[in-house]
């Protein structure tokens, strides 16, 4: 499936220098990924993370407590891999098919996330991002101002438990990956292919906890799996929020919405340390992932170093990113997100 994002439907509508290069054709050029480069990627990262899972099971098999730290660096080659898996939905880490889907599918069962709904429900969100129109697909629920004010004290409450911290980074990712992905949410009466991979990729999920549970026990498993399930899925959710939920991210209606516009401005450039980028797959140049989603993530780095003008376009550092969490309604008059508190001194200034 043709991601939507490599079709937009008109040009961008120049707001300075950078916007007026044709940034589709340019970064035609990074679309074609290394199959050495690609498979080295899988093997340096599934190989770590499974000697790393065992090695945590063995430590609570044979009563070594302290070595459960291991889960951590598990956690981060989940989260590695799941970004291969990413790459994998839009047919850009080793640019065939069949084989990415294959990777894609098996990685899901790892991740618990079933590959073909997960890549459907993705490329709508690539197709429709910083559009106030068409939210609702693979986004974070974002409300304007003017959409919160309208609603009913109960719903606000229920708006203001959703964006909050524990539920957002805590509570949701053991939501989505335990229990939301286990049916095609959304895609109910899409056919049969989400229903197809959300069952098969039960099955797999269901088969590989009860041979592993065979073979070493459910506390064990209980006490490695699942801890490293959950602290990769919110190290995942974390990602996917601070690369949309930033003060000067872009949300707009059509007509004014633009594909390479909302692309360039509605992602941010989330400038990680080297090891952090490592371990996120350089998904922090988001805005140039969101341009042109069928680069491989190995050869983000390449766009900017021959293009140092969008590196600083969204750029937000691992210190600033803690501030984007109180960001949570969109201001149509100043074009950009506030904070409730904010919201709360606009009424009292009225």
């Amino acid at each position: 499936m043709d991601e939507p994002c490599e079709n937009p439907q008109k040009p961008a509508a120049p707001s300075a220098p950078f916007a007026e290069k044709a940034w589709l054709k340019i970064l035609a050029g990074y679309r074609q990924p290394r199959a050495t480069r690609s498979a080295f990627e899988l093997a340096v990262t599934a190989i770590p993370f499974a000697l790393l899972w065992s090695a945590a099971w063995a430590a609570v098999r044979y009563g070594f407590l302290p070595g459960l730290i291991l889960v951590v660096p598990a956690a981060a080659f989940l989260l590695r891999l799941f970004m291969i898996q990413h790459d994998c939905g839009h047919g850009s880490f080793f640019a065939r098919r069949r084989l990415d889907d294959w990777v894609g599918r098996t990685i899901g069962i790892l991740t618990l996330t079933p590959y073909d709904y997960w890549r459907r429900a993705h490329a709508e969100h690539h197709a429709s991002a910083g559009n106030l129109d068409e939210r609702g697909v693979g986004d974070i629920e974002t409300l304007t101002i003017a959409e919160y004010n309208a609603l009913s004290r109960r719903r606000r409450l229920a708006y203001r438990l959703y964006r909050h911290p524990a539920v957002m980074f805590g509570i949701g990712p053991a939501w989505l990956f335990i229990f939301k992905q286990r049916l095609p949410f959304g895609m109910m009466r899409s056919g049969p292919l989400p229903w197809i991979s959300t069952m098969a990729t039960n099955l797999a999920i269901a088969l590989a906890a009860a041979l592993l549970i065979w073979a070493g026990g459910i506390v064990p498993f209980l006490l490695v799996h699942l801890p490293i399930v959950l602290l990769a899925g919110a190290a995942g959710v974390w990602l996917f929020y601070v690369q949309h939920q930033f003060e000067e991210t872009h949300w707009s209606k059509k007509p004014d919405w633009q594909f390479q516009h909302a692309a360039l401005h509605g992602a941010s450039h989330y400038d990680l340390p080297p090891i952090l980028r490592w371990v996120t797959g350089n998904i922090g140049i988001h805005h140039v992932h969101h341009l042109a989603s069928r680069v491989p993530y190995y050869r983000l780095p390449e766009v900017l170093r021959d293009h140092p003008e969008l590196a600083d376009i969204g750029r937000i550092t691992l210190m600033e990113s803690l501030r984007c969490v109180k960001l949570v309604l969109w201001d149509e008059q100043t074009r950009r997100l506030v904070s409730f508190r904010d919201v709360a001194r606009l009424r009292a200034a009225s």
